[in-house]
């Protein structure tokens, strides 16, 4: 797929992990790229997320799933690395996945040399039982996707456009043309990058061959001060995230500074709506329970009503969790892209995402190989 040099300029709709990603890819490839955004700043969305992780998938088949998270996880890390202070922003701490279902199991001849086993001292260190089934994950870590986000965007070839609401998409002359409500024009580029989560449906679901089936999914974690600790709840804590039925980190600044703990997230399909629930704080206390039981057993009294913290986003699932990226029909929706469906991984997806979308743009070679690229293709969803 070429792109001349005078065609080197780019529409993206939507300002969070992925817009901003895809950005930040087309923009040190050379690019000039505008971004559009309904939102007042950085992180109001999904993006705004506190904390999360970004860790691997694995499975005893090593499949389809677990081979991309591992790309995308290293391409985060790496991202990360170059653009956020280490401590501040992330952190490449390892990560123990605690495996309660024993659906995790490794492979029999692992690919991965950083996912194994969890030693005996580092199910100790977390608080677990002896011989409680666990892995570890040395290259994976927390991450603060409003960071990742805000340093994408700081590029001297993309321009960010706050507080501006996309009614409507359509091409002409080979240029798409974006306007709001009232008909104006916000934009114009040969090349258009629909990233802005399960809204993108609204934009898009009225276009010739578009058929993807993007589904809404409500998550709420929970969070509180390291501050409000005791002593016996500091001394529980695991030196590092665990994952599994949910994930816990402690020890990265909330969203007014302090440094917090965090749990969560639940996961609501077919949710719109975004308001924290006290109800949500008791699901993660659950959660917590499951994931960390000694742990949990101390921390009860951190989820009080005039103690916990929340937060609650929309992500945007498909059916096969895999996200769709790139063009969505080139023959009857030329230039126009996607990169949205990466639900609950977005830290660990996006930016592989946003190399895939630019290198399809480019005419680069790919960051995965074409026969894993392919699953993750906009256009396999392309109607007939």
């Amino acid at each position: 797929m070429k792109s001349q040099a005078d065609t080197r300029q780019a529409l993206v709709i939507g300002a969070g992990l992925s817009g901003s990603a895809v950005a930040y890819s087309l923009a040190r490839r050379g690019w000039k790229v505008l971004v559009l955004d309904q939102a007042q700043c950085v992180g109001a969305g999904a993006s705004g997320l506190p904390a999360g992780l970004a860790a691997p998938h694995v499975s005893p088949d090593d499949n389809v799933l677990s081979r991309i998270t591992r790309a995308g996880v290293q391409a985060t890390l790496e991202r990360a690395q170059t653009l956020l202070k280490s401590g501040t922003d992330w952190a490449l701490t390892g990560v123990l996945e605690h495996n309660l279902l024993g659906k995790r199991r490794l492979p029999a001849d692992p690919l991965d040399p950083h996912s194994a086993l969890a030693s005996a001292s580092q199910i100790d260190a977390a608080g677990l039982p002896p011989r409680s089934p666990a892995l570890w994950h040395a290259q994976a870590g927390w991450i603060r996707p409003r960071q990742l986000v805000a340093a994408q965007l700081q590029n001297p070839n993309i321009q960010v456009l706050w507080e501006q609401k996309v009614d409507a998409i359509e091409r002409h002359d080979e240029t798409w043309t974006v306007t709001d409500a009232h008909g104006h024009v916000l934009g114009q580029a040969p090349w258009l990058v629909v990233a802005s989560a399960f809204e993108s449906l609204a934009l898009l679901q009225h276009l010739p061959g578009f058929a993807v089936p993007l589904n809404p999914l409500r998550g709420q974690i929970s969070f509180g001060h390291m501050a409000d600790l005791t002593e016996t709840q500091h001394q529980r804590l695991p030196p590092f995230p665990v994952n599994g039925h949910g994930s816990f980190i402690s020890g990265v600044p909330t969203p007014e500074g302090p440094l917090g703990w965090f749990i969560g997230s639940t996961f609501e399909r077919n949710c719109t709506q975004t308001p924290v629930r006290f109800e949500d704080h008791a699901a993660n206390e659950l959660r917590l329970s499951s994931l960390l039981p000694g742990l949990a057993e101390v921390m009860a009294g951190q989820f009080a009503p005039d103690r916990v913290q929340g937060w609650a986003g929309l992500r945007c699932t498909l059916p096969n969790r895999l996200p769709a990226v790139g063009p969505i029909d080139p023959q009857r929706l030329p230039g126009l892209c996607l990169s949205t469906g990466m639900g609950a991984r977005g830290i660990s997806l996006s930016v592989l995402c946003g190399e895939l979308t630019a290198a399809w743009l480019n005419n680069d070679p790919l960051p995965l190989p074409p026969a894993l690229a392919k699953h993750l293709a906009a256009q396999r969803f392309a109607s007939t």
